[in-house]
């Protein structure tokens, strides 16, 4: 897709593109956010344990450990 430079746009070809967006916007399905979160919360807490950020890794597995301490003297 190429990239167009806005301010090189005229004010019709402008509202043109706020328009089409529009048009697409109004087309979205929308759900309530209180929805939307309990389904995100139950995502989340069914792949809690395979999940890295949550568990964090294994000491012998993780490749970023300390090798060694930096001592200054």
């Amino acid at each position: 897709m190429p990239v167009i430079n806005v301010e090189d746009l005229t004010d019709k070809d402008k509202a043109l593109m706020e328009v089409n967006q529009l048009k697409l916007e109004v087309k979205l399905e929308r759900w309530l956010t209180s929805k939307c979160c309990e389904e995100i919360k139950e995502y989340i807490q069914a792949g809690v344990e395979e999940d890295t950020l949550v568990k964090g890794i294994a000491e012998d597995k993780n490749p970023f450990k300390e090798k060694g301490g930096c001592v200054i003297c």
